[in-house]
């Protein structure tokens, strides 16, 4: 189970969701994650809740390793207690700071170059002692690379409140006309076009392996492993307006600035390892995350919400 530190969920109908009981609970309040976790069994947990914001984390680091940091060991103090030893975290890409070289493996280094990153890297280390001072515990890290997208029904999609801080939300933002125009941060990287190279990865790609990793913590001995989920491809950020903008028919104005503090220049991930250990593998393409992301734009201009309720 998820839980949001202090984010509103709202999810809009599904035909497959038999049922979906949402408590938000801030994660450092440990006396209602007991009260929760004392009306529940719960058999595992899924750990998305966090902070995430690379430029935020650089201007704010004591919010981030407060929320973060201090969040994560109240959650894990509170499964402790109640016999619940099964995680699946999600981790970030984040904890390979620059990479020497591309694509990433699980083994390479880890120098995370922000305060958000080292969020991350701090409470891979922090699970990693769990499981050495307790071998009952399964542990699952998963590095995210960048996902985009939306479900494919159009009905649930990314509606982050005030300015976006991840490049596909501020994309659809000007696609429907909220936004005059993107802001390229970085465009004298050492890549084929100037602007930085990630690996984007399909929100149902994502929740496609947060499954397979489930299911290993159930039926394997899996200790603490950790895997990487992306395409294994590398798409520039210019790339990456191109498609939105031939999946969209919409032509996204751009605004050219200097590169943001803690960014790197190029990450992609090799995913050898979730495909041979979690029988998993990614199975869209940046065509159908614009798409999809698109679906969901067009249908849903302002999110869940109304005009006066975005910002």
């Amino acid at each position: 189970m998820g839980l949001a530190t202090t984010t509103k969920c709202e999810i809009s109908p599904c035909p497959q969701l038999k049922l979906c009981l949402f408590v938000q609970i801030d994660l450092r309040d440990k006396l209602a994650l007991e009260k929760l976790f004392d009306s529940t069994v719960f058999d595992a947990v899924i750990h998305f809740a966090g902070l995430k914001a690379v430029g935020e984390s650089v201007q704010k680091p004591l919010l981030y390793y407060n929320n973060n940091l201090i969040g994560t060991i109240t959650l894990l103090e509170v499964m402790t207690s109640h016999g619940c030893k099964r995680l699946v975290f999600s981790s970030s890409a984040t904890v390979y700071g620059w990479p020497k070289q591309v694509p990433c493996t699980e083994d390479f280094p880890l120098s995370a170059a922000n305060p958000y990153g080292r969020t991350k890297l701090f409470i891979e280390e922090i699970c990693r002692d769990i499981y050495r001072a307790d071998s009952g515990w399964k542990v699952i890290l998963l590095r995210y690379f960048n996902p985009v997208g939306a479900h494919p029904s159009g009905h649930i999609g990314e509606d982050p409140r005030g300015i976006p801080n991840n490049l596909m939300p501020f994309v659809q933002q000007v696609a429907v006309g909220r936004r005059p125009a993107l802001t390229v941060f970085g465009t004298d990287y050492n890549t084929k076009d100037g602007t930085g190279v990630r690996d984007y990865i399909h929100v149902v790609d994502l929740a496609d392996g947060h499954i397979a990793a489930l299911k290993k913590v159930f039926d394997s001995d899996i200790g603490c492993e950790v895997y990487n989920l992306g395409t294994g491809k590398g798409t520039s950020v210019l790339e990456m307006v191109a498609a939105f903008e031939k999946a969209s028919g919409k032509k996204i104005p751009l605004v050219m600035a200097g590169r943001r503090p803690g960014d790197a220049e190029i990450v992609y991930a090799s995913t050898d390892k979730a495909a041979r250990e979690l029988n998993w593998k990614a199975k869209y393409g940046i065509e159908e995350m614009c798409r999809d992301q698109w679906n969901w734009a067009s249908k849903n201009p302002y999110g869940y919400g109304g005009p006066d309720s975005t910002d």
